[in-house]
Order: C-alpha cells, then structure tokens, then sequence
C-alpha cells in the first residue's frame, strides 16, 4: 500500500503542480489566473500600486474565479465550498458576483465560527494551566466574543467592555478578560492590554513607562465565591488614594478616588486620535488574510519595525474610524481589492522573490480548517472530550473544529498541524508552517485513508469511475480543490482510471493524491 501512495503522489505532482510552473509575463497560468480582471480598483489598490511602483513591481494577474471562490470561502469562514456552490460560482455571469459572494458569507454562521476562534487565539481562551479559565467560563467567554463578531458589534465597543467589566467570570463573560492573564499584577495586566489592543511588546518599554501604564490597572482585584471556579473581578474598594498614570502617549492622568482607571484608560485608547488602537487592528485582519501584516509582525508594532507601506496603513487606519469602527468594512475593502484578488503566482523576477503586496501568500490551511474539510469531505466529524478539569467537557462529532471554545482540548492531528495553545496571545503561537510530520502523516494516516474511501461525496464519483471516468475525475476535482480539472489532468487521471482492474478504487487513489497536494493543503 505505501509503494503504491508513493506512485500515487508521483502522478499527483504531474497532476497538480505541473499547471502551476509561473509562464513568462504577461500570460496567465491557466486554471489559476485570469487575464484580465472584472474587478475594480479601490482606495485599497491606489496605495497598493504605488508601493508596487517603489519595487518596480505590478500586480500579478487576476486569480481565476475558482481560486477566488475557494480562497474566500477558507479565509472568510474557514470551509471550503461545496461542488453546488462551485458551480453555480462559475456559471454566474454577473460582473459583480465576487463582491455578492463577499457580502453573502458574512451573513454564515461560519463567519462568524472562524473569527471567534481567531479573536479566542489572541484572548487567551482555554480552561487548563497556565491561563485556568475553567470551562464554565471559557464557554461563557467563548459566546460573548461569538456574538460580538456575529452582531457585528464596533470594535471600540468590544474593546471597552473587554477592559471595563467587573462582575462573576461565570456571569459576565467580558471580565475573563483578566481571568485569561497569568498574572494578577497590574504590570502582568498592562503587558496583555499592550499586545491585544495595541499590538506592542510592553517589556521592550522602558521601566518607567511600564510603571506608568500599569497605574491604570492598579485598582484590578480578584475574589472567590463559594460556586466552584467562580472568581470576581471587581475595583478593590480599599484603594481610596488617587491614581496618576501615564498614557503610552506620555501623557498624564490623574485619576480620582472614586473613579476606575480602567475606563479613563480605555477613553483613550478607542479615541480617534489614538495612534494604536486602529492601527493595531486593521493590521492583524491583513495579516490574518494577507498572510503576514503591512506592518510584517502583527505582535511587534514599534519604530524600528516600519510598515511597507506606511499610506496603506493610514488609509485603514482611517477607512476604520470613518466606519465607526466596523471591522467588516475593513475586510470589505481588502477581499474587494485586486491586491487580494491577484494571483498567487509570484512574479518571474529574482530581484523582487518577497516582494510586498507583488501576490497573494500561498499558506498552509489552519489545522482546525484542514481537520474540518478532511471531515467534510469523509463525512463524518471528530468528536472532542477532556475529562479534566471538571465538569467534563463532552465535544459531539457534528460541530465544527473552527467553532471548539477550548483551547485546551485538542488532538494529535491540531498539535501536528501547528494550532496555538493559546499561552501568549500572540499571533504567532499558530504555526502554519509545513513539516515534515505533518507530511508523514498525510501520507500513511489510516484515519486519512478511511475518510477518503468512505466518503459519501466521493462514492458517487467512485461509482460511476467504471462507466464514466470524465465525470468521475471532475466530481473529484470539485469536491478536493473546487475547481475543474484541466484537459491534461483529465487525460492523465482518466487512463490510470481506466488501466486500473478496480475503477472505483483507482477513482479513491486520485482522490487520495488530490488530498495530498500542496493545492489542496494550502489557502492560494
């Protein structure tokens, strides 16, 4: 059996990479570009090109429409299109149907699955050590962030309520907040506010300007109540004296007696004059669907790690307070653009190999987002459960690994495929870096195999191998990579199909090896 994968991942490369050698400019590499684009410029573009003109650079050619539906679909919600879906993409006429397709995902219950496990990635969201939110919260927690992407609540609002709330962790669910920080001091509490709202590494400040932040958070106090796990967050009555604090700005604040810093502190961080807040966010939605920040490391933002393009940044920046701080105006803008629509293909210039913005990122598939199409496409999900710490946390088989609260329930396929345990708050605790293992276990996972010669959408496709090869390979193709196979990989698959004794299995080999591909595994 491993001999044969090992012929089969053969014939997968002529398959599905020979058609992805980049041509000589200007052509389009046929079935993943277009040659000319439908899309219009917007604001996003006008800075984007004259970036490109700083390298000497233009965009590459526009993605086709079935990279575009299976690239939006995996980086707006997480899941790949179904074959319907597919089709009915491909056969619309409608000049605008990208920007359809856009505003019509927002409304998926997906949507908002797959950014709540993004947000619970920053906000530390897992019951166990270090962080032992216990699982009543983390559900609690999980839920507000859910309906705060799902009600599509303004970002400044999120973060104020995130920093302000005081009450049961149970109860309310925005003060796990402060639950999530493995310290209780306030200089701990002030190095997690820095990095989620302002995207900066606190402990690369001087002391005196920590020591000047963390005032604003010296009043935080925590309490137990008799239901188990429960713990309140509250202003410690007791600190009658007021605060004088120093905004990262070096401002000066002098706080009350009965008044809570944490609010004179958020008043400023959401303002519109603030040279953080807006910044930070609208450079983690690029990178998150980019694949790396205008600004490259989201985690880092300082003086000495510049944006590439500092009038891209300010024109989010700005885009996002004109809305009133909607983040989806924010992915409307970026998914609409042709920087996001362009190819993945790289320019053919060794001068330019990383160029910024010269192409979409080619990435590796989140590991809950590969787990869930490799269930998808098997038919069959994987349950979840964790014995410890009580209650007992009980996963059942039909909900989605995007939409898992826990951080600290997992699997070994997750742990192999780079998912964060959710410790730092940083964006990249999440590898998606391929490996080695993860390449090893693709190939030889009896789990993997199963899935694929059980599936209920492929058995069709297996089915009619025997009478029908052109419509068994096509029906493959659209369920795996959401695209039509082209004329050369029709003919290749359709002989090994038809020299095969047992059609139905060499249909399984092709699917196998599809699965296999960097098309597959990767966001392109």
């Amino acid at each position: 059996m491993i001999g044969r994968r090992w012929t089969l991942l053969i014939v997968a490369l002529v398959l599905v990479c020979a058609t992805t050698v980049a041509a000589p400019e200007p052509a389009a590499v046929y079935p993943f570009e277009d040659t000319s684009w439908s899309t219009p410029a917007n604001v996003v573009d006008a800075q984007v090109v004259a970036a490109l003109g700083k390298q000497g650079i233009e965009f590459r050619n526009p993605c086709s429409d079935a990279v575009f539906i299976r690239r939006v679909y995996l980086d707006m919600i997480g899941t790949l299109p179904t074959s319907k879906e597919v089709n009915e993409f491909l056969n619309d006429r409608r000049p605008d149907k990208r920007s359809r397709l856009i505003e019509n995902l927002f409304a998926r219950d997906e949507f908002a699955d797959y950014w709540t496990m993004k947000w619970c990635d920053l906000l530390r969201v897992k019951s166990e050590f270090p962080v032992n939110l216990w699982p009543n919260a983390v559900q609690a927690y999980h839920r507000w962030v859910y309906e705060a992407i799902r009600d599509n609540r303004p970002y400044d609002q999120f973060a104020r309520e995130l920093l302000t709330s005081s009450g049961s962790n149970f109860r309310v669910p925005q003060v796990n907040f402060y639950r999530a920080i493995q310290g209780r001091d306030s200089s701990s509490i002030a190095q997690a506010v820095a990095l989620t709202f302002m995207g900066v590494r606190f402990e690369r400040w001087s002391q005196d300007r920590r020591d000047g932040m963390s005032a604003f958070f010296s009043k935080v106090a925590y309490k137990k109540t008799d239901e188990w796990k429960e713990e309140i967050v509250y202003m410690n009555p007791e600190a009658t004296e007021p605060v004088k604090a120093v905004f990262p700005d070096g401002s000066v604040a002098n706080v009350p007696p009965d008044a809570d810093p944490r609010q004179v502190f958020a008043d400023w961080l959401v303002s519109s004059k603030n040279q953080w807040f807006a910044r930070n966010v609208v450079n983690r939605i690029w990178a998150w669907t980019m694949g790396h920040g205008i600004i490259r490391d989201p985690d880092d933002i300082r003086p000495h790690n510049p944006p590439a393009s500092p009038e891209l940044l300010a024109c989010l920046e700005k885009q996002l307070i004109k809305s009133h701080y909607d983040l989806r105006q924010i992915y409307r803008l970026i998914l609409n653009s042709r920087t996001y629509q362009q190819s993945s293909i790289p320019h053919n210039d060794a001068a330019n190999p990383k160029a910024d913005f010269a192409h979409y990122a080619v990435r590796q598939l989140d590991a809950e987002v590969l787990t869930d199409a490799l269930c998808w496409i098997g038919g069959e999900g994987v349950g979840y459960s964790s014995p410890i710490p009580e209650p007992y946390t009980f996963v059942p088989k039909d909900q989605r690994t995007i939409a898992l609260a826990d951080g600290s329930i997992t699997s070994s396929f997750l742990t192999i495929f780079g998912r964060p345990s959710r410790d730092t708050g940083l964006m990249s605790e999440r590898s998606n870096e391929p490996t080695d293992t993860q390449r090893l276990y693709l190939l030889n996972s009896s789990d993997v195999q199963r899935r694929i010669e059980r599936s209920p959408r492929l058995r069709i496709a297996y089915n009619a191998a025997g009478r029908n090869p052109p419509a068994a390979v096509r029906a493959i193709y659209v369920i795996i990579l959401s695209r039509y196979a082209t004329e050369s990989e029709s003919a290749i698959a359709e002989q090994y199909i038809k020299k095969g004794a047992q059609p139905g299995q060499a249909a399984a080999d092709l699917a196998w090896s599809l699965i296999n591909s960097k098309e597959f595994l990767c966001r392109h």
